[in-house]
């Protein structure tokens, strides 16, 4: 089993315990952990509690996740945005809220089980039963443009671009705070938190290399809206990043405020919107552009 704990921090004073635990750990649902804690699986200062229990500051939450079983992976009849699809490869638009492969409670609706019904089956085993044709990740509230290989020859050309950081990668962003330069990078190794493991940190000790290249491209009273481009692909790399210089995401509960202003936006505010790579079969370039999600829209529009 996989072990959790956390001391409850003031800024989650008065907040119920099922929404506080999938924010801080965004590859779980909030109606898995509601089952969880039905079945008394979770415990606040040792004791089994409800769903709706309000946590209080330095409160100690722990949950053990059981061991995942194995399950058959089912297709499902999803609307994809298809931004390019031929033998080899496909281009989806992920939407806020999709999770991209199965995992502890989210064994359906995820883009695998959209992709499994729409290549009927047809996608690369190099990841196995849970992750069939996926080479690469966004995050769950992370928009945007994800690669999908149809057989093992493209998942492996397309792994070798993303371990040599040839892949085109462009994201846009909304981060709190002004910009006062009009570019810049940031160039600092990310590792696990040593003082959360589920959250990731510049690691200057443990860390990866990570770089992210930022420019600005509108400003705002008190927020500012920029495009970052990928070098390296760690785990929340834009995310860690622009918290790390003071900018966090809007809407990022987990780097950022804890509290968002906007209260329709539901995680960062960050989308995958270019994506450019050599085709792993015509050696040709392919670069495809995700318009920005509605919600997006919006927030530029309010701002």
């Amino acid at each position: 089993m996989e072990e959790f704990r956390y001391s409850v921090t003031e800024e989650w004073e008065d907040e119920r315990i099922d929404k506080c635990i999938t924010v801080l750990i965004d590859f779980l649902s909030r109606s898995y952990m509601q089952k969880m804690i039905r079945e008394g699986r979770v415990c606040v200062n040792g004791q089994p509690v409800k769903a709706n229990y309000r946590v209080k500051a330095e409160d100690e939450i722990a949950f053990a996740l059981p061991k995942p079983k194995e399950v058959d992976v089912l297709a499902e009849d999803i609307p994809l945005d298809i931004l390019y699809e031929d033998d080899d490869i496909l281009v989806v638009n992920k939407p806020k809220g999709m999770v991209v492969h199965p995992a502890a409670g989210h064994y359906s609706g995820t883009l695998v089980n959209a992709v499994l019904f729409h290549c009927k089956g047809q996608l690369s085993g190099i990841n196995g039963v849970l992750r069939p044709g996926i080479v690469h990740r966004i995050d769950k509230d992370t928009t945007g443009s994800v690669i999908v290989c149809k057989n093992d020859r493209a998942h492996q050309a397309i792994a070798l671009q993303l371990k040599e950081h040839s892949i085109t990668r462009a994201y846009r962003a909304i981060v709190h705070g002004v910009l006062d330069r009009e570019e810049g990078t940031v160039d600092a190794p990310i590792g696990r938190d040593p003082r959360d493991r589920k959250k990731m940190a510049v690691n200057r000790q443990n860390g990866k290399e990570a770089v992210t290249h930022y420019r600005v491209l509108q400003r705002f009273t008190a927020y500012t809206y920029v495009e970052c481009r990928l070098e390296t692909g760690r785990t929340h790399q834009i995310r860690v990043h622009m918290a790390s210089i003071g900018h966090p995401l809007l809407g990022d509960c987990v780097y950022g405020p804890k509290k968002c202003p906007f209260p329709f936006l539901m995680g960062q505010t960050l989308h995958a919107m270019t994506l450019g790579f050599l085709h792993p079969v015509t050696g040709l370039y392919v670069e495809t552009y995700a318009p920005l999600p509605a919600y997006f829209e919006k927030l530029l529009g309010i701002l």
